[in-house]
Protein backbone atom coordinates (compact mmCIF):
# COMPACT_ATOMS: atom_id res chain seq x y z
CA UNK A 1 0.00 0.00 0.00
CA UNK A 2 1.48 3.63 -1.24
CA UNK A 3 0.64 6.42 1.26
CA UNK A 4 -1.48 9.15 -0.06
CA UNK A 5 1.15 11.37 0.33
CA UNK A 6 3.91 9.47 -1.67
CA UNK A 7 1.65 9.19 -4.43
CA UNK A 8 1.09 12.61 -4.60
CA UNK A 9 5.12 13.14 -4.94
CA UNK A 10 5.06 10.52 -7.57
CA UNK A 11 2.50 11.74 -9.63
CA UNK A 12 4.00 15.13 -9.38
CA UNK A 13 7.44 13.75 -10.33
CA UNK A 14 6.23 11.52 -13.32
CA UNK A 15 3.25 13.50 -14.44
CA UNK A 16 1.73 10.43 -16.59
CA UNK A 17 2.65 6.27 -16.99
CA UNK A 18 6.81 6.08 -17.21
CA UNK A 19 6.90 3.64 -20.01
CA UNK A 20 8.91 4.67 -23.11
CA UNK A 21 5.71 6.14 -25.72
CA UNK A 22 2.71 5.92 -22.64
CA UNK A 23 1.38 9.03 -21.82
CA UNK A 24 -1.53 7.62 -19.77
CA UNK A 25 -2.97 9.59 -17.11
CA UNK A 26 -1.86 9.79 -13.34
CA UNK A 27 -5.68 8.99 -12.50
CA UNK A 28 -5.20 5.71 -15.02
CA UNK A 29 -1.72 4.57 -13.11
CA UNK A 30 -0.52 2.62 -10.06
CA UNK A 31 2.93 3.08 -7.85
CA UNK A 32 5.25 0.34 -8.90
CA UNK A 33 7.99 -0.26 -6.89
CA UNK A 34 11.13 -0.80 -8.81
CA UNK A 35 12.81 -3.00 -6.61
CA UNK A 36 9.64 -4.98 -4.79
CA UNK A 37 8.65 -4.34 -1.17
CA UNK A 38 9.17 -8.61 -0.97
CA UNK A 39 12.60 -8.41 -2.11
CA UNK A 40 13.72 -5.92 0.63
CA UNK A 41 12.60 -2.78 -1.90
CA UNK A 42 11.21 0.34 0.55
CA UNK A 43 7.88 2.15 0.01
CA UNK A 44 9.85 5.28 -1.24
CA UNK A 45 9.62 8.09 -3.82
CA UNK A 46 13.62 6.74 -5.06
CA UNK A 47 11.60 3.51 -5.68
CA UNK A 48 9.26 4.26 -7.27
CA UNK A 49 7.71 4.53 -10.50
CA UNK A 50 4.03 6.18 -11.90
CA UNK A 51 2.58 3.28 -14.58
CA UNK A 52 -0.33 2.77 -16.42
CA UNK A 53 -2.09 -0.73 -15.35
CA UNK A 54 -1.07 -2.40 -19.02
CA UNK A 55 2.54 -1.26 -18.26
CA UNK A 56 2.97 -2.18 -14.88
CA UNK A 57 1.82 -5.70 -15.86
CA UNK A 58 4.38 -5.49 -18.81
CA UNK A 59 7.26 -5.08 -15.73
CA UNK A 60 5.84 -7.96 -14.25
CA UNK A 61 6.57 -10.01 -16.95
CA UNK A 62 9.62 -9.08 -17.71
CA UNK A 63 10.10 -5.74 -18.99
CA UNK A 64 12.18 -3.34 -17.08
CA UNK A 65 12.18 0.48 -16.22
CA UNK A 66 14.85 2.71 -14.70
CA UNK A 67 15.16 6.25 -13.77
CA UNK A 68 18.09 8.18 -15.06
CA UNK A 69 20.47 10.01 -12.75
CA UNK A 70 18.96 13.15 -14.93
CA UNK A 71 15.82 11.93 -14.11
CA UNK A 72 14.46 10.71 -17.44
CA UNK A 73 12.71 7.18 -17.70
CA UNK A 74 14.33 4.19 -20.33
CA UNK A 75 12.56 1.05 -20.78
CA UNK A 76 13.90 -2.20 -21.70
CA UNK A 77 12.21 -5.54 -23.66
CA UNK A 78 12.55 -8.71 -22.11
CA UNK A 79 15.30 -9.42 -24.36
CA UNK A 80 17.35 -6.65 -23.13
CA UNK A 81 16.79 -4.43 -26.08
CA UNK A 82 16.46 -0.63 -24.95
CA UNK A 83 12.16 0.50 -26.55
CA UNK A 84 13.21 3.84 -27.70
CA UNK A 85 10.81 6.46 -29.55
CA UNK A 86 13.13 7.40 -32.37
CA UNK A 87 15.27 4.41 -33.13
CA UNK A 88 19.06 5.59 -34.05
CA UNK A 89 19.33 6.50 -38.07
CA UNK A 90 21.71 3.70 -39.46
CA UNK A 91 24.90 5.21 -40.84
CA UNK A 92 25.19 2.59 -43.65
CA UNK A 93 21.33 3.25 -44.65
Amino acid sequence: MVPPHLRRAVEHRDRSCVFTGCGAPTHWCDVHHLLEWINGGPTSLDNSALLCERHHTKVHHGFRIERQPDGRWRTWRPDGTEILLHPPIDAAA
